[in-house]
């Protein structure tokens, strides 16, 4: 069985390269548009992993990654924030918010796939 992997962000465009990316190499795609659908879809499914953007309505990334990781269900699901922010600051605010791994925008799809890889690799239930 393949993987899940749960793309949230609010650009269209985003959710589609990560789709097509992410789903070449064999990874099942499910896609949320905002926060408050993310922790529902996260619940509800419970995906291998989580690519997260920051700047989203309604709830943003680091509130969903620190939502995500106080809930035992989910607190196990290894979570990658997808940014803008690239600023050292928005870097420690993720890794607080508990993210386990932090990649910024514009992003090379190769080097994110590879990412994926392995934290879906070590996960640990």
């Amino acid at each position: 069985m393949s993987k899940q992997i749960l793309i949230v962000d609010d650009e269209a465009y985003i959710l589609n390269i990560l789709d097509f990316s992410l789903g070449s190499e064999g990874f099942r795609v499910i896609t949320a548009a905002n926060g408050e659908e993310a922790l529902t879809k996260a619940i509800n499914i419970r995906p291998d992993l989580v690519i997260l953007d920051v700047m989203m309505p309604k709830i943003d990334g680091f509130e969903v990654c620190r939502a995500l990781k106080a809930k035992k269900e989910t607190k196990s699901i290894p979570v990658i924030l997808l940014t803008a922010k690239d600023r050292d600051a928005d870097r420690k605010k993720g890794t607080e918010a508990g993210a386990d791994a932090y990649m910024t925008k514009p992003f090379s799809p190769h080097r994110l796939i590879e990412t994926v890889q392995e934290l879906v690799g070590l996960r640990v239930e």
